[in-house]
């Protein structure tokens, strides 16, 4: 396949990546030319800042943008790919916003976490398809199976739910490390000692019901414990910390500890 993509960022940085193994990257697309002009060099794709400047003749475009700008970037470059079909990789945007203003619309949406300096395992990567015609669909799922081992069918509502799933188990649990490494920073104690806490935490969460499986003085309802930590917080001032701490404990407590 021949494949243009819009945006120059994490995202299509790893989609260029895994696809140009068996497509043709033919242009990289960016309001920024040293963006576009970086990515495409590594694909030997051409390097474009202005819709018109995008060739009708490709069979699949990727919109991989911030979420609240592919209304408008599928506004200026679909008068140029009256033919292409036109995917986003969102997980929160719903097909309607393209198939509004395009006609072979779709959504390739990975559900993985990206970072410039980590590779991404594409087979265990799950996919998620969506278009509005049948062929566009047998072509995605074709596409996505040719990179993944879990391709799912699944419509924009359900990809909401799971982007927000992520968001809890994905950048809210990632922050929380943050600030795990931050009270340990305060009393210069080596953060990399809960390595082993947080590799079995996520695999006990993988493996069995989250809800089954969690600890902690809050779920055992030791307010003493809970108002130590606390204290500790408070006078760290860190009442940010503290803030956080009281409301994650209060859920666990209503959780695990019914009145």
């Amino acid at each position: 396949m021949r494949i243009s993509l819009i945006g120059a960022g994490r995202v299509a940085y790893h989609l260029a990546q895994v696809l140009s193994a068996q497509h043709e990257i033919v242009q990289i697309y960016s309001r920024t030319m040293d963006k576009a002009q970086q990515l495409a060099k590594q694909f030997q794709a051409q390097a474009i800042t202005q819709s018109e400047e995008l060739t009708a003749n490709v069979d699949l475009v990727i919109i991989a943008v911030s979420d609240q700008s592919i209304a408008s970037v599928i506004g200026q470059i679909h008068p140029y790919l009256p033919y292409s079909l036109i995917v986003h990789t969102s997980g929160s945007t719903h097909l309607d916003v393209l198939k509004k203003a395009h006609t072979r619309a779709g959504v390739f949406y990975p559900l993985q976490t990206f970072s410039l300096e980590r590779d991404i395992d594409w087979q265990t990567t799950p996919l998620f398809i969506e278009a509005t015609n049948e062929q566009d669909q047998i072509l995605l799922l074709d596409l996505a199976n040719s990179l993944s081992n879990r391709v799912y069918n699944y419509s924009s509502s359900q990809r909401l739910s799971l982007h927000l799933a992520a968001v809890f188990a994905c950048n809210f649990s990632n922050y929380c490390y943050d600030m795990a490494k931050q009270v340990v920073d305060a009393e210069q104690v080596d953060f990399s000692l809960l390595y082993p806490l947080i590799l079995e935490t996520a695999n006990k969460a993988t493996q069995n019901d989250p809800c089954q499986m969690q600890t902690g003085p809050a779920m055992r309802g030791d307010q003493n414990i809970l108002n130590i930590h606390q204290q500790m917080l408070q006078q760290s001032q860190r009442p940010d910390l503290a803030e956080v701490y009281a409301i994650l404990s209060q859920q666990i407590l209503q959780r695990h500890q019914p009145s």
